[in-house]
């Protein structure tokens, strides 16, 4: 079983969260995640999300602090990913996120995160996001500002 570096971005804005569906005709095709993709062979993943929100939402955003790690075997699809969930903001001069290479986009608030709607490697960072988002909601601005 072979072992992929997947780097996520958690972009949150006026309270909400973007999401991505996954295409159809790919592994976990019609699921809600969060935007990014695999690393590279010897690619950093903040590299590779920067690269991988440009190519499938056509955004262009500076990386922060990782704020969660999981690790989830897809027997299924025999292989594993490591999965780096990144703080993300987007660059001033940044379009607005359009599906590029994504079936859709959404921006979501922490209510509407439901766990069946995502692959189960991304269903554990879900309730930081929502911590997230409350923070936002009450203070106005993501709780790592």
């Amino acid at each position: 079983m072979r072992t992929v570096i997947v780097a996520a971005g958690i972009l949150i804005e006026g309270g909400k969260v973007l999401l991505s569906r996954r295409k159809q005709g790919t592994h976990l095709a019609g699921l809600w995640e969060f935007p990014g993709g695999k690393a590279e062979p010897g690619e950093d993943p903040r590299v590779a999300l920067r690269r991988e929100l440009v190519e499938e939402l056509g955004i262009t955003t500076r990386v922060g602090e990782i704020l969660d790690v999981t690790f989830h075997r897809y027997d299924e699809a025999d292989k594993a990913v490591l999965l780096l969930f990144f703080e993300v903001e987007r660059e001033a001069s940044s379009p607005e996120p359009r599906a590029i290479d994504v079936a859709e986009v959404a921006w979501r608030d922490g209510e509407s995160l439901d766990p069946s709607t995502f692959p189960p490697a991304d269903i554990a960072v879900l309730a930081k996001v929502r911590a997230r988002l409350a923070t936002y909601a009450s203070s106005g601005r993501p709780s790592s500002r």
